[in-house]
């Protein structure tokens, strides 16, 4: 006997874009094991820099004077400096030179990639933020010692690590940078192009964001395309954004872009949070003894999507209105329709009946229109 408990499909005829870069199918996957429909568009792509001459310098200057403070701010980013010092043969010298520092890692990740190399953390930020780590500092008598940062992907003008810096810079800290990669587009951007399209029309009922440089990517870019203005509307008012993180809600936060993260900054919490959030933000409407939902791109009846076609999802779009309920004179629905043939609206009425079907969803009011036949009116 399977007693394995099914993942419930709260998610059902919802839209979701996914915008990472790395692990997309694995939180793809979580979304669509709760009933979501998932496009995803990776909005940037990893650039290793194992060869770039300011990782090496970084690298020499830490082993020739051992730093007093060793601050990682990314696990793969971490373990990607080390695998580029075995590269280059000097792995054990740069383990020597960090272990005698004091460490403070980041976040969780960052301290996985510690231990797994032997290292241990002093202390980590719940928050996983750099302003906290600044924070911890700040009681402390700082200078003339010398930091070795990891630092993590820049995007365009967007520094995540521009306030550690320049924070410890003002304690009187000498900081050794040491850029292990960078963020930059896709080299097709046809993808990217089509899901800033998609969630400037609104046809998303939720974005999910896991890392900062992908949100100023997708923002960078809907500018490009001329359509930033459509975009954050879209955002701001009906498609509801998710981040991973406080870090990476960031520069949403700067556009003006209201999101919510999970408590526990994981993959896993982030669908969780999905699921648990979204459903409430658009809540069903019982209909005529019937549970109708308005999803950004499908409807649902009883739980079971339903193809109503464009011209239906525009009618019910109409009844569902500000007023679910309320009359809709035939006038206003010919309008929306975009017909001057008195009769379309009948037709066109007739056929959203069917394709929900349950033709009592929709009620006619003689000589006034229509209206959805909600329950509690």
């Amino acid at each position: 006997m399977n007693t394995s408990r099914s993942t419930p499909q709260s998610l059902a005829g919802c839209s979701v874009a996914v915008t990472a870069a790395r692990r997309a199918d694995e939180l793809a996957a979580l979304l669509g094991r709760r009933g979501a429909h998932v496009v995803a568009a990776p909005t940037i792509e990893m650039v290793p820099l194992s060869d770039d001459p300011a990782l090496r310098a970084g690298t020499d200057a830490v082993i020739a004077t051992p730093p007093d403070l060793l601050i990682p701010t990314t696990g793969i980013g971490f373990r990607g400096w080390v695998e580029a010092a075995d590269e280059w043969g000097l792995a054990d010298r740069l383990m020597t030179a960090l272990a005698s520092a004091r460490i403070l890692s980041r976040g969780p990740k960052v301290t996985g990639a510690l231990r797994a190399l032997g290292l241990r953390e002093e202390w980590s930020p719940p928050s996983e933020s750099a302003a906290e780590v600044l924070e911890h500092l700040r009681s402390e008598d700082l200078a003339g010692l010398r930091a070795a940062v990891q630092l993590h992907g820049a995007i365009d003008d967007w520094d995540p690590n521009r306030a550690l810096i320049d924070g410890l810079e003002a304690m009187g800290v000498e900081v050794i940078a040491v850029p292990v990669y960078s963020w930059r587009r896709p080299a097709d951007p046809t993808p990217l192009d089509a899901l800033i399209s998609d969630l400037a029309d609104g046809r998303f009922d939720a974005v999910a964001f896991t890392s900062g440089p992908a949100a100023v990517s997708l923002l960078t870019r809907a500018r490009e395309l001329g359509v930033d203005g459509r975009l954050l509307a879209a955002l701001r008012e009906r498609t509801a954004v998710y981040c991973v993180g406080p870090v990476t809600a960031a520069p949403l936060d700067a556009a003006g872009v209201p999101s919510a993260w999970p408590e526990r900054m994981r993959l896993g919490a982030l669908a969780r949070l999905v699921a648990e959030d979204l459903p409430a933000r658009t809540p069903d409407l019982v209909v005529a003894g019937h549970r109708l939902s308005l999803r950004a791109s499908s409807v649902l009846v009883d739980g079971e999507v339903r193809d109503v076609g464009s011209a239906g999802r525009r009618l019910l779009d109409v009844l569902a209105g500000d007023d679910p309920g309320a009359v809709v004179s035939r006038s206003d629905l010919l309008a929306v329709l975009g017909s001057d043939d008195e009769h379309a609206v009948e037709t066109a009425v007739a056929r959203l009946r069917a394709a929900l079907g349950h033709r009592e969803l929709i009620a006619t009011v003689v000589k006034r229109g229509y209206r959805l036949a909600v329950d509690d009116r």
